[in-house]
């Protein structure tokens, strides 16, 4: 029962208030794998990265958390990525991006490619994010999807969390062609009302029911609650789990994706599998970061 989560991390510089930096490190997919493995759950990160100190301080923070490494790819010369969150009073956050270069979007256009592709057919599910769709240019996405059509006829299930981002994207039409392919090849995918309104505009149901078939769809709501339609058409409208005070909403997405995945992939119904995401959703967002401390995590998640 072993997870792939694949994607980019980041160096992560988070502004306090009196304009000193804290650092650390981040990205979406990266988050979810953590959060994964803090669940329990067996779990690979895949992705490229550099030999500098960074890199190798990276990947010893990954293992310390029980996240697999095997998975990772060197570039030598390379460096990760580097983000700055800015927070306002009410807890949403303002990104800064410094990528381009990354190591990561050599992820799919590498010797060791094919090794990869390889192993995400050993895996029971691969999760990648719209986020992680836009790092690979189009032969890389053209590699992604080759190794996900590998990977699903032998048996393994896809994942995708729509995360858009439009300034990692030269043009929308590019965006919607790749998400096109995404949605059409995910089994399950976890969508925002926010990401999807901004992708396809008021066309978004329309869009987003022809495009994903039979896949289990978890979409987050306005309000928070997430609305689900399982693969036999069945649907359901899970409200979210109240918080007093939010402190910053950073990675709240991607936990609510990682309890959703551990709760379903032991068993649990998919309104049960909300329940638990909702609830360590909501813990992650009472605390600044991406990753809350060990002791901050929620029991009944």
């Amino acid at each position: 029962m072993r997870v792939a989560c694949i994607g980019e991390c980041m160096v992560e510089l988070r502004e306090e208030a009196d304009g000193r930096f804290a650092r650390g490190f981040g990205g979406d997919t990266l988050n979810t794998a953590i959060y994964l493995a803090r669940l329990g759950m067996p779990v690979d990160y895949v992705t490229a990265l550099g030999d500098d100190p960074w890199s190798l301080e990276m990947e010893a923070a990954w293992r310390a958390e029980g996240v697999g490494t095997e998975l990772v790819l060197r570039c030598p010369g390379a460096m990760p990525g580097l983000y700055v969150i800015q927070t306002d009073a009410g807890g949403e956050r303002r990104f800064l991006y410094w990528r381009d270069s990354a190591a990561a979007r050599r992820l799919f256009s590498l010797p060791e490619t094919p090794a990869i592709a390889a192993a995400l057919q050993q895996r029971q599910l691969a999760y990648y994010s719209g986020i992680s769709l836009s790092l690979y240019g189009a032969s890389g996405r053209a590699a992604l999807f080759e190794a996900f059509a590998a990977a699903r006829a032998a048996g393994t299930r896809i994942a995708f969390d729509t995360n858009f981002r439009p300034r990692g994207w030269p043009d929308r039409a590019e965006a919607q062609a790749a998400y096109a392919q995404a949605l059409a090849s995910a089994d399950l995918v976890f969508a925002s009302v926010e990401d999807l309104d901004l992708l396809y505009g008021a066309a978004w149901p329309e869009r987003l029911a022809a495009g994903t078939g039979k896949a289990e769809l978890v979409v987050k709501q306005p309000d928070l609650a997430c609305r689900l339609r399982l693969a036999d058409g069945t649907e359901a409208l899970v409200p979210t789990v109240p918080v007093a005070h939010v402190v910053d909403t950073t990675a709240a997405g991607d936990s609510f994706a990682a309890g959703y995945i551990a709760a379903r992939l032991r068993g649990a119904t998919a309104p049960e599998a909300a329940m638990a995401a909702h609830r360590l959703a909501g813990a992650v967002v009472c605390y600044p970061g991406a990753i809350i401390p060990r002791a901050a995590m929620p029991a009944a998640a």
